[in-house]
């Protein structure tokens, strides 16, 4: 199948290397604006080069688009990809905005089109462990769960692109970093019922925010916490999550959330527990998380089948996202 990538940028690097490592797929033509951007895709993929997304469009014959654009601009290029009949993978979040989110979603539906939103941290390891061991029940009833993003993100990082940091086409730590973990919290506990947060700009020079803390109630009646920035010194210190239930407790942990930091569960044997810490350890980033989802949009398309990303996932972290957002302007509880 044909991909292109709209949006040269870092990011797009990983799609990328995600499709030339994907059999039945090749990226045929990249777009953005600024040309010396699609000079790597060019030589090193061969892919053509287009300023203006119509022409790619109308020119080469594509299967699949890959939208990597500053978070802001997702939901105009979504649309009009969608109107021409493309398959989307969009990086996270979806959108800004709920209702561009909608009008995202409505284009994919009415003109037939598979829509996949990139939260590459499922694939991980031990993240599908995790999951098969909530699947299994191994917990019983899940009383809480912490989530922690403590990472970096200097300065000069917000600086090298005007859009970074603003609250119209970036966002701040919840959007564009701790995102990938909500949908987590979600993917793992189901749909929240209450959220309570404060957030703020501390040491870096932007528009969102570089700190949060929050909690979330759970339909389940299980709560959860949420710790969030990018202020930390000098480099990432921490991303996990941990979950407490009757039977176990769960610590997915380290500074990217790949290893079993902790693990006792019930019906587990100290053999059975220490396997499956050291099966992580000898891989803990398996296949690449774009991989995953570049690979699971071909198999979709050829199954006729709903992508293992769907927009609605993506909607629904943005949503728990806005609704931290919502709440920390208006300093109280806000329904989800």
């Amino acid at each position: 199948m044909n991909f292109a990538i709209i949006g040269c940028g870092f990011i797009a690097k990983k799609h990328a290397a995600a499709i030339s490592q994907t059999e039945s797929a090749k990226l045929v033509a990249v777009c953005d604006k600024v040309t010396d951007t699609m000079q790597f895709y060019k030589e090193e993929y061969g892919a053509n080069d287009y300023n203006n997304l119509e022409v790619m469009l109308e020119k080469e014959k594509i299967d699949v688009v890959c939208i990597c654009t500053p978070s802001g601009y997702h939901a105009s290029i979504a649309v009009q990809v969608a109107e021409a009949k493309k398959h989307i993978v969009v990086e996270k979040p979806i959108a800004m905005t709920l209702g561009d989110t909608e009008r995202i979603i409505e284009a994919c539906r009415v003109n037939e089109v598979k829509l996949s939103v990139v939260h590459p941290n499922r694939f991980r390891p031990v993240v599908q462990e995790l999951r098969k061991i909530l699947d299994q029940g191994l917990l019983g009833e899940v009383s809480h769960a912490s989530c922690m993003v403590n990472w970096n993100r200097n300065q000069e990082y917000y600086d090298q692109a005007t859009w970074r940091g603003t609250k119209e086409y970036d966002g701040g730590v919840l959007m564009n970093q701790a995102i990938h973990n909500l949908d987590l919290l979600l993917w793992f506990l189901g749909k929240p019922k209450q959220v309570f947060s404060m957030e703020a700009t501390r040491f870096r020079n932007i528009e969102a925010e570089d700190v949060s803390v929050g909690t979330i109630q759970f339909e389940t009646g299980a709560l959860g916490t949420v710790e969030a920035s990018t202020t930390v010194y000098p480099k990432n210190y921490e991303e996990s999550i941990t979950i407490f239930g009757e039977k176990g407790t769960v610590k997915i942990g380290g500074t990217n959330a790949l290893y079993f930091e902790h693990l006792e569960i019930e019906d587990m044997t100290d053999n059975q527990r220490q396997d499956l810490k050291e099966s992580i350890k000898a891989d803990p980033w398996g296949t690449p998380g774009h991989q995953w989802i570049i690979e699971d949009m071909v198999n979709a398309i050829s199954e006729n089948r709903e992508p293992a990303v769907t927009g609605e996932d993506g909607k629904n972290a943005l949503k728990l996202v806005l609704t931290f957002y919502e709440s920390a302007k208006l300093n109280q509880p806000v329904q989800f």
